[in-house]
């Protein structure tokens, strides 16, 4: 599942405050985008339809929540990005980023200590 960058918006805030109306999600991305009330609709009704929020409509004002978790769209985001460009191959996607970027000695430690604990 790939989320668009609107429905990252939109997901990170129901993250955050876990359930919440239409207004207080409006209120939260106001300083991050300038979307309107009905905007903001569009893209919860759209994201009901494809499995990502409930709409508790029995409530007044109706309650938006997540139904997957951030985790899981980290998840997926990773696997689309590993096959996108390294045609699958973890190990080519890391040193491409190695070879392009410095890590810090801590990410180092890290990073090795990672590959310690892994079961190859």
């Amino acid at each position: 599942m790939k989320l668009t960058e609107a429905e990252w918006r939109v997901m990170d805030v129901l993250w955050k405050q876990k359930e919440s109306s239409l207004g207080e999600i409006v209120e939260a991305l106001r300083s991050k985008k300038n979307w309107n009330r009905n905007t903001v609709l569009t893209y919860l009704t759209r994201m009901e339809k494809k499995g990502l929020v409930t709409i508790k409509r029995e409530q007044e004002p109706h309650r938006y929540a997540p139904l997957i978790s951030r985790d899981t769209c980290l998840k997926a985001e990773r696997e689309l990005l590993i096959k996108k460009v390294e045609r699958g191959s973890v190990g080519d996607l890391i040193a491409a980023f190695l070879k392009e970027n410095k890590i810090t000695s801590e990410e180092k430690k890290r990073l090795s200590q990672l590959l310690d604990d892994m079961e190859v």
